[in-house]
């Protein structure tokens, strides 16, 4: 395991865009999605979801306190899929789902400290919000801050397999206790 910051400048105008909704995610054409048929029981429409898909690489699974300039980027060198969730004091801020083997990021992280814990594993409800095979809980032992300026924001680098000179250390939590 391993975290790595990076302070870039920048330069220019910065513009931001706030998206009422969350966060905007691109979905690749060949991407399982989730289909909803509807039937009638009885006059009442009733709403049938199918099997729920693999979430794509990326995908903000839940966002509530988003917007800043941070940067958060997240390597699963693992064999299986993760969700790495970010907590702000007793407040879970950020979910974002990273497929096995893959890379992804959160670009807009406000400034804060937060507490960063990850799930791997197989199967992945989303009505439950839990891997169902195979799952493992953790939590990063040092927290992340966040700071920005005028001229830099702060990037984080953080990778949910071993790494040879890694300097992140992890612990196991209880399920129960996963945000």
């Amino acid at each position: 395991m391993r975290f790595l910051e990076r302070t870039p400048r920048k330069t220019g105008v910065v513009a931001a865009v706030a998206l009422a909704g969350g966060l905007l995610t691109a979905v690749p054409a060949n991407a399982a999605t989730t289909t909803t048929a509807t039937t009638e029981r009885a006059g009442v429409a009733v709403s049938q979801s199918a099997a729920a898909a693999r979430p794509a690489n990326g995908r903000i699974i839940y966002d509530r306190y988003s917007g800043g300039l941070g940067r958060l980027t997240i390597k699963n060198g693992t064999a299986k899929d993760g969700v790495v969730t970010l907590v702000r004091g007793k407040t879970k801020a950020i979910s974002i789902y990273v497929r096995a083997r893959s890379t992804a990021s959160i670009k807009d992280v406000r400034d804060g400290t937060y507490r960063i814990y990850f799930t791997t594993g197989y199967r992945f409800s989303t009505s439950k919000g839990r891997f169902t095979r195979s799952a493992v809980y953790q939590r990063f032992d040092r927290r992340l801050t966040y700071v920005t300026t005028a001229t830099a924001a702060r990037v984080w680098t953080l990778t949910l397999n071993v790494v040879r000179g890694g300097n992140a250390t992890t612990s196991p939590i209880n399920p129960k206790d996963f945000p």
